[in-house]
């Protein structure tokens, strides 16, 4: 049947339909409507870690081409923010931003659940299964999971401006020099060295428990976005000592791969983004 554009009105109608039965589907999924039974959770432990890294590895070095695209995106977006805040007269803001970036990191690999996901169901993934979650009936969820990472990094830098105009003084440093001097010679500093690593600590953990399995499980199966979250705070619950390694090994793998200049997250984010897809497959019983 041929396919005509129609007059302004029907069109628009067409759309608000449309829309409107998006819209439904969202609120379903975000209430849980058609959540059926909670999924089951494993008991996992260090070898679990180690055989997720692997995958993640191997993923990594058949999709090299393809995630070196989509995560060069990722250090320029750094970059961006570090050059923003130094020339904006922020630069205690600096590593807040750059260290806080890291928590929109599950949000940010949904591409790269997707990618490993096709490859596991045998298929051959490229970029194009990265950009497909943006037609997934699951993303506006994921939207949403997502917004919450983002008000999460914006109130941790709001909790760092604050934390440095508390130890530190209203006034800004002059240069980069005169701040790290200030930051390691002065009680001040090392009260905000304290407090931020603290105050951090904190903030990951809450994303760290929310997100660990979350994003893959709302990729997975329609469970609602409580089931998700739920799901996911019981695995560490179940696991807390290998989901708070599995934590530390983000961390300074991110913390590594921040050098050069944020380059090396080339390689450390997609093998991160495709290992936290298999560790979902460790700590979430299959269907």
């Amino acid at each position: 049947m041929a396919h005509t554009i129609g007059n302004p009105l029907s069109w628009a109608a067409q759309s608000l339909a449309g829309a409107g039965a998006h819209a439904a589907h969202v609120g379903e999924a975000l209430g849980g409507a058609k959540a059926r039974r909670a999924p089951k959770v494993r008991t996992i432990g260090v070898a679990d870690l180690k055989q997720a890294l692997r995958a993640g590895v191997q993923d990594f070095q058949a999709l090299r081409t393809d995630v070196a695209f989509l995560c060069v995106f990722y250090p320029l977006i750094g970059l961006l923010m570090a050059r923003f805040a130094f020339h904006q007269g922020m630069l205690p803001l600096i590593f807040p931003l750059l260290s806080g970036f890291a928590l929109l990191g599950p949000v940010a690999a949904v591409g790269l659940y997707a990618m490993s996901r096709k490859r596991e169901q045998g298929g051959e993934a490229s970029w194009a299964d990265a950009f497909a979650v943006l037609r997934a009936p699951a993303f506006g969820v994921i939207f949403v999971l997502g917004l919450f990472l983002l008000a999460t990094f914006l109130v941790w830098i709001l909790v760092a401006d604050g934390l440095y105009a508390l130890t530190m003084g209203p006034a800004v440093p002059v240069s980069m020099t005169a701040f790290g001097h200030d930051l390691l010679t002065t009680s001040g500093g090392w009260a905000l060295i304290v407090l931020g690593l603290g105050s951090g600590f904190v903030f990951a953990a809450v994303v760290l428990v929310v997100s660990v399995v979350s994003f893959p499980l709302l990729l997975d199966r329609n469970v609602g976005l409580p089931m998700a979250v739920v799901t996911s705070v019981r695995v560490a619950r179940k696991n807390p000592v290998t989901v708070a390694l599995w934590g530390l090994i983000v961390a300074v793998g991110l913390a590594l791969g921040s050098l050069p200049l944020l380059l090396g997250l080339i390689v450390v984010v997609p093998i991160l983004g495709h290992a936290t897809w298999h560790l979902y497959r460790a700590a979430v019983v299959p269907e």
